[in-house]
């Protein structure tokens, strides 16, 4: 199973952690984290992201689509980065979610992605109404 642990923060605490931490250390700690789930074979990817000012959302309540530029004032929380782990099971990957070494005003959302094996069902669906649309153009066109 995968799973996205999806790092949230809070304004404020990216703020005060911006002015109290060690980066140096903040990176050299959050690396041994890294460094443990690749030891353990559970760490696939992780990646941060840039500050909210440089990014935008695209709203598609209406058509065109609205484009906003962020930051977002709205955000109680920021979406910081993540990381994608292959586990066993759910108790798993909260084990390693446990262990990130995050502070006060952070929170992982941590969430299973699903798999192709999951919408087996409706990808069968999707196939056997191709086949019959194939053959249909293929009787009027012959």
């Amino acid at each position: 199973m995968r799973w996205m642990l999806i790092m949230n923060v809070e304004p404020d605490a990216a703020a005060r952690a911006a002015a109290e931490l060690d980066l140096a250390e903040m990176f050299a700690v959050m690396g041994q984290y890294n460094e443990d789930m690749q030891k353990a074979g559970v760490f696939l990817a992780a990646e941060g992201l840039s500050d909210a000012a440089e990014g935008f959302r695209v709203d598609f309540t209406t058509q065109p689509p609205v484009v906003t530029d962020g930051p977002f004032a709205e955000a109680r929380e920021v979406f910081t980065g993540y990381w994608i782990l292959e586990v066993a099971n759910r108790e798993e990957a909260e084990y390693w979610a446990r262990r990130c070494p995050l502070g006060p005003g952070t929170s992982l959302e941590v969430r299973r992605i699903n798999d192709l094996a999951d919408f087996a069902s409706e990808v069968e669906e999707g196939d056997r109404l191709r086949r019959e649309r194939q053959q249909e153009w293929q009787s009027a066109n012959g």
